[in-house]
């Protein structure tokens, strides 16, 4: 796998209140493809971000439909997947990749 194929598989991270407490126990969350398992996305992190994956748990948000100014709208579904990291270890957000 070349970088730019790592780098295409992870979506974007997910910053919201609730995964911000959850960097509090290491574990941080990413929108990934939704054809992707918990070993790709395990060897895709562990690549870029040079850190040690202990655990991985995978959450599909299904599409569904929302009444908005009267229409009806489309909201899309994805994968979302909450890597533990090793203790001791992060992944800072911030910086970008």
């Amino acid at each position: 796998m070349n970088k730019i194929h790592l780098y295409d598989n992870i979506l974007s991270p997910v910053v919201t209140e609730k995964s911000t407490n959850l960097s509090q126990q290491n574990k941080i969350t990413f929108k990934v493809l939704k054809n992707l398992n918990k070993n790709n996305i395990k060897k895709n992190v562990e690549k870029i971000f040079k850190v040690n994956v202990i655990k991985i748990n995978i959450i599909n948000k299904q599409p569904r439909r929302k009444l908005v100014r009267g229409r009806k709208i489309k909201i899309s579904g994805y994968k979302k997947a909450i890597i533990t990291l090793k203790k001791g270890q992060n992944i800072d957000l911030t910086t970008g990749i």
